[in-house]
């Protein structure tokens, strides 16, 4: 039962929360109890429809924008009983075998008892192993106050937080937890159905800190990346083999499978600082690049060198685009070509000190520098050495890379340091 103020997005978690039961093997239904909404039903059926999950709706609610409970008031006309529409949900279920029952209720725009009898007279007829009080995560300080109004009203389970991908990061709704004693279970952190995961403290704390979450970055791109195919671009890769635009294909289609690709890229550390960047990406971007190679023939994508002026012409009218939007996509695919081939070579990435060859690497190893021959004649090989004596003294033992004077812990000015440094000088 999932229970939680109007707009904390209660309709598009249970399809969420049905799409990732679904993926566990469960085979869930979607009961329709939000009979209060204007069109909370219909809402429903369509986020049951994208999850691909079966929707139990006998009753159509509130279609004319009246705020209704049930029954009749002032005169208005019954929209149905969301109680007895939830014991009858269970009912079919278990006649159709589904072992898996979420029950969508109504909400209100605050805290009320018409509110709270309904969510009670719900729970007491259905007895549901789980309430989960889904709660906005931008709520703010008024998390507490409703968070312990439906603790008494529907003495609910477990947290879900949502819309965590909003500006908040969701601070005030983690103190719930520790006000009402109940777990945060879930977290739901985009607008489609796989934009949903169990929720981690410690995640979250990395979140908050802005320090971003790679656990749940490495488990999402482990679910859709393929391993033949990942196993098949390191062989590629080490081999210095051109990576085509097939290869980039497949790439693009497994980010996809990752969802949207702001949530992912704010999953990195320090990602938190650059929020105006992330806003501002136009995610259609990729569709543009996308229709621009599949405009491609089989040719072409696997030889792009081959690619002259008349096939960039055909390549941007069959995908909509300018030729020089074509011109940019072939310069940025063959830089990214000879930097992946520098990589598996062992020369790093280009601009990136310290990234030389590694364990693996077939890169290139410089052959030692031959020792010059000492002269023969005495006088001549005497001021030979006093010559090499003159360049190792002219080179500073402190320097790292032979130039410029050596500061050493000798030569330092306490009185220049900050203040608190000179505890540091004598170790």
């Amino acid at each position: 039962m999932l229970a939680g103020l109007q707009g904390s997005g209660k309709t598009t978690l249970a399809g969420k929360l049905a799409y990732w039961l679904k993926e566990q093997g469960h085979t869930p239904m979607l009961v329709a109890a939000d009979l209060q909404r204007p069109n909370a039903v219909t809402q429903l059926e369509v986020v049951g429809q994208r999850a691909g999950v079966p929707v139990y709706a006998p009753e159509r609610g509130n279609i004319s924008g009246h705020d209704v409970v049930g029954g009749d008031i002032e005169g208005t006309r019954s929209h149905g009983d969301p109680v007895s529409v939830s014991r009858s949900g269970i009912a079919e279920a278990r006649a159709k075998q589904h072992d898996v029952v979420i029950v969508d209720t109504a909400g209100r725009l605050a805290v009320d008892a018409d509110l709270m009898q309904q969510a009670a007279d719900i729970r007491a007829a259905i007895s549901p192993d789980e309430v989960l009080f889904v709660i906005d995560a931008m709520i703010g300080q008024a998390a507490v106050e409703t968070a312990e109004a439906f603790l008494e009203g529907t003495d609910f389970t477990g947290v879900v937080l949502s819309k965590l991908d909003g500006d908040a990061r969701g601070g005030a709704a983690l103190s719930v937890a520790s006000v009402t004693g109940r777990p945060i279970m879930f977290a739901s952190t985009g607008e489609g159905v796989k934009d949903f995961e169990v929720f981690h403290p410690d995640r979250m704390a990395s979140r908050i800190l802005d320090m971003g979450d790679v656990l749940t970055l490495i488990e999402q791109a482990e679910k859709a990346f393929d391993r033949t195919q990942a196993a098949e671009m390191e062989r590629k890769f080490l081999a210095a083999e051109d990576f085509t635009f097939d290869d980039f294909l497949q790439q693009m289609a497994a980010i996809k499978k990752m969802g949207s690709l702001k949530s992912v890229l704010g999953m990195m550390p320090g990602m938190g600082q650059m929020k105006a960047q992330l806003d501002a990406f136009d995610e259609r971007e990729f569709d543009r690049v996308e229709a621009m190679v599949r405009s491609m023939t089989p040719f072409e994508r696997n030889h792009p060198k081959q690619i002259n002026g008349s096939r960039r012409a055909r390549i941007a009218k069959g995908s909509g685009v300018g030729t020089s939007e074509v011109n940019q996509l072939l310069e940025r695919f063959g830089e990214a070509q000879k930097m992946m081939k520098q990589m598996a070579k062992g020369g790093g990435i280009p601009g990136m000190p310290g990234m030389g060859s590694g364990p693996g690497k077939r890169g290139r190893q410089q052959a030692p520098q031959r020792k010059k021959s000492k002269s023969g004649n005495p006088a001549k090989r005497a001021a030979e050495e006093r010559a090499a004596a003159q360049r190792g003294a002219s080179t500073p033992s402190g320097s790292s890379f032979g130039s410029g004077p050596a500061t050493g812990p000798a030569d330092l000015d306490p009185s220049q340091l900050p203040k608190g440094f000179e505890k540091f000088l004598g170790q």
